[in-house]
């Protein structure tokens, strides 16, 4: 059965919490007879197919950044360029309209993003070249297109979910719209992959507390999992905006939308409880690992990468990896916001910069949205983006 490693060799989860691991066996073994994701209700489909259709009707979505990336990449005449994250197109597409001759190389891991890679592919006969896998699959992926490493101009990895993914209520990524509890960005690629039901309806409570804290950080992980545990012993939660109302259960009314997001708008109590099953079920924070790791191996000495992420723990993985920190096993201490492990089982402080062996930093500080930006696209509010040169 294909699914990632977070549950059993995740340090940091198994670390919190010894639970996981035995919550990995067990769920292991009862996953095929539960297929929760399989037995959702079919009939409940129809009204979010129709919401997909209209979607996809849509004007495109404004890239995150654009301006910044574009600026930062610095893609010149007949270079190669590797968009590691393609999901509507909206940079590549300005790349392809900018820069004459360009080659781009468009990975996605989700079937419906690479059909639309395609589709530009006709329109720009021999520049776009779309490529479906996973992060961690890009090696081989550019191996078999005889693309040698160090031979990449610039890359762009735009991190976590796309619009059209959280805009397709049957893929399950948005509490505010119904659809089943899937949230897995492969599509129907690996039928076998557990989705965001199997996790909610499967996993004990400790082990639901500890992915709710690790990939949300998520202060009333412990309640939320409480909560969890209690709906399902009465009915199997599939739905997307049955868990959005179980986690609200938990809460006093008053505080269903006392968050606030970076504009100060409410932001509903679920929002982190679907961060951290996203993450999880998607293994998003070992695949960013695996796409830095690429990216690294892929550019050319002098290549530029611009990594765009959505939330601290994206953004601290990123930040580490370009000051060469090691995260072969990504543990608490890589996640915690000040402090890093030397790999010796020592802590040292984050400000200690000392100079990478493989990046040159573009700006120091990282680089996030300008205030009108954020009007055009408030999807993008909390979008951070580093760029740094390949030495």
């Amino acid at each position: 059965m294909i699914f990632h490693t977070s549950l059993r060799a995740n340090p940091m989860l198994r670390k919190s919490n010894l639970a996981l691991s035995r919550a990995w066996r067990s769920w292991k073994s009862r996953l095929h007879s539960s297929a929760v994701c399989a037995s959702s209700d079919p009939g409940s489909l129809d009204g979010s197919e129709e919401q997909s259709s209209l979607s996809h009707e849509k004007a495109p979505h404004t890239p995150v950044m654009l301006k910044e990336v574009l600026h930062y990449l610095d893609i010149q005449r007949g270079q190669v360029v590797l968009d590691m994250t393609f999901g509507g197109g909206g940079h590549t597409k300005a790349i392809l309209n900018m820069v004459p001759e360009v080659t781009v190389l468009a990975l996605d891991r989700d079937p419906n993003a690479i059909s639309l890679a395609e589709q530009l592919a006709e329109e720009h006969s021999g520049r776009v070249k779309p490529l479906l896998g996973r992060f961690s699959e890009l090696e081989a992926l550019l191996s078999d297109m005889n693309i040698k490493p160090g031979s990449i101009d610039a890359a762009l990895l735009d991190a976590g979910c796309s619009s059209m993914q959280m805009d397709q209520a049957e893929r399950g990524f948005a509490l505010s719209k119904d659809g089943p509890l899937d949230m897995r960005m492969d599509g129907e690629r690996y039928p076998d992959m557990p989705c965001a039901a199997d996790v909610v309806n499967t996993l004990d409570q400790q082990a639901l507390a500890s992915i709710l804290t690790a990939y949300g950080e998520e202060r009333h992980a412990r309640k939320i999992a409480s909560a969890i545990v209690e709906a399902r012993r009465v009915n199997p939660i599939t739905r997307t905006q049955q868990l959005a109302s179980v986690v609200a259960g938990s809460f006093p009314a008053a505080v269903l939308y006392a968050r606030k997001d970076r504009l100060h708008r409410p932001a509903h109590v679920a929002t982190k409880t679907f961060q951290a099953l996203r993450i999880l079920v998607n293994d998003e924070m070992n695949e960013l690992h695996a796409g830095l790791r690429a990216a690294r191996t892929a550019l050319r000495p002098g290549g530029r990468l611009c990594v765009i992420t959505f939330h601290s723990l994206e953004d601290r993985l990123v930040k580490r990896f370009l000051r060469d920190a090691d995260l072969s096993n990504l543990d608490q201490y890589h996640f915690s916001p000040r402090k890093q492990s030397t790999g010796k089982g020592k802590l040292v402080d984050e400000k200690r910069d000392g100079g990478s062996l493989y990046w040159l930093p573009l700006r120091r500080k990282v680089i996030i949205p300008e205030k009108e930006d954020v009007k055009d696209n408030p999807r993008g509010r909390s979008a951070k983006l580093r760029a740094a040169l390949r030495r």
